[in-house]
């Protein structure tokens, strides 16, 4: 990025990324929201993703609140993973279906793919997608963490937050002039879903 004169952003401070809601949450961070919002112990969570940085040891923090955590490795057997394998836009299509066809969809980060899911998902007849306030839920987790919100308050603040924020039908955002400002098309194609009456404006 400094060989580049178009990189703007030469240095990179990333608490302060953290803190604005551009990375994606940490397994600790996913499993305080999901217990805030009553996401039951025993649900299947199946993990949309490669390997996470640091693994298992990482990992745990959310396999100790949610012991049914699996991924495509484990659900399916070696014999019928090999077609896929080496082929990563297959192993991420298997992930898209999964994600697709799953009860309740929580993305910890707003990638092209989580977003086409996200209008995809819409498109099936608003299934329930929840859109993680991530600047919220850092500022909330941090504040839980350091002792200054209970329990109590911290799973309320977490449900208010995110009662408008499950997929339901709203209206895309359109700046003028600033198309890179605007809602996402794919997450939310309103034009292709029957009923325009049932369009909020959010």
């Amino acid at each position: 990025r400094y060989a580049y004169p178009w990189w703007k952003e030469k240095i990179i401070d990333s608490d302060l990324k953290r803190k604005d809601g551009f990375c994606p949450l940490t397994p600790e961070e996913t499993a305080l929201v999901l217990r805030a919002l009553d996401i039951d112990r025993s649900m299947q969570i199946y993990i949309a993703a490669g390997e996470i940085y640091g693994g298992k040891r990482r990992m745990a923090a959310l396999t100790s609140a949610y012991p049914n955590v699996v991924r495509k490795e484990t659900l399916l057997e070696p014999s019928d993973l090999m077609f896929f394998q080496n082929h990563s836009s297959q192993m991420a299509a298997l992930d898209y279906m999964v994600s697709l066809e799953s009860d309740i969809f929580v993305p910890t980060y707003d990638g092209n793919m989580a977003k086409v899911v996200e209008g995809h998902r819409r498109f099936m007849g608003f299934k329930k997608t929840i859109l993680l306030d991530r600047k919220l839920i850092v500022d909330l987790a941090d504040q839980y963490n350091n002792g200054s919100l209970r329990w109590d308050e911290f799973s309320l603040l977490i449900k208010a937050a995110h009662a408008g924020r499950m997929g339901s039908a709203s209206k895309r955002t359109v700046i003028p002039d600033r198309p890179k400002e605007e809602d996402y098309f794919y997450a939310n194609p309103q034009e292709c879903l029957q009923g325009p009456d049932r369009l909020r404006t959010s």
